[in-house]
């Protein structure tokens, strides 16, 4: 098996991450999410984060920011000037913000905060998402029975995360997993899910030489893929959230040969 272009030191900190999430999500009270299952507007795409109500416990994210900010600056010293100010910045209306976009993806609001406030860049989103995952992943927990398919190019169901990766089950099926939200669903062997595509001239698969367990699947129709791992070939599995973690190789691969992660229609004259 081919080896991890991430580091163990790394890996062992998105461990202790996952585990602190896990714990966090015991500390939420289910009803403080209320899923509305808009059954039409599922099927066109709109994920089911949109249509939630979420009584957001404000104290109880500043803690778990405060909690994976002393678990950062544990594992790595020199990140405590750097992370030392975030409690003082983090007043209620800005926390409430910093989880409106986080739940949108909004990339760019984090950058201009970091910016203003002299953080490193990734600082802000990081904490906001990390804090945010046990929210997305309780929801998660509500509306998996509910889902059993996507709309090609919509993302995640549950939260619009951009597809990314799959897994071959025990049944040799294909099952889309959610990194961030551990939604799961199935889809066709053959099938582009970004943009539906399912011509076996235009989707194809790229091998990693020393890899046994995993392979890229591209599409020339939109030049996206999704990186699918061969679970059967572990003895014990990791989580969804590691697995995506330790085929950062597979991403860096699509991407050197011009694919991505979200796919793009190619314009026709």
């Amino acid at each position: 098996m081919i080896k991890s272009v991430v580091s163990k030191e790394y890996l062992e900190l998105q461990k202790e991450i996952v585990k602190l999430q896990e714990q966090w999500k015991l500390q939420l009270d289910p009803e403080t999410i209320r899923p509305n299952l808009d059954k039409a507007a599922m099927e066109a795409g709109v994920p089911a984060a949109a249509l939630t109500a979420i009584d957001f416990e404000i104290p109880l994210f500043l803690q778990w920011i405060e909690e994976v900010t002393a678990l950062l600056v544990n594992n790595n010293p020199e990140l405590e000037p750097k992370l030392s100010g975030i409690s003082a910045l983090l007043t209620e209306e800005t926390t409430i913000r910093w989880i409106e976009e986080a739940f949108a993806f909004n990339h760019v609001y984090f950058t201009a905060y970091a910016e203003e406030n002299e953080l490193e860049e990734w600082i802000p989103h990081f904490l906001a998402e990390t804090a945010l995952r046990p929210y997305l992943q309780l929801m998660a927990d509500k509306i998996q029975p509910a889902i059993d398919h996507a709309v090609p190019g919509a993302g995640c169901p549950v939260c619009g995360e951009p597809v990314r990766l799959a897994a071959i089950d025990e049944d040799g099926k294909k099952i889309i997993h959610c990194p961030r939200c551990f939604a799961h669903w199935p889809a066709r062997r053959l099938e582009c899910s970004h943009c539906g595509n399912e011509d076996h001239h235009t989707i194809y698969f790229l091998e990693i030489e020393g890899d046994v367990t995993s392979k890229i699947q591209v599409c020339e129709e939109c030049n996206g893929y999704i990186k699918i791992i061969d679970s059967r070939q572990y003895i014990t599995k990791p989580s969804v959230a590691l697995l995506d973690l330790n085929s950062i190789h597979l991403d860096m691969v699509a991407q050197e040969n011009g694919y991505n992660s979200v796919g793009e229609k190619k314009e026709t004259n």
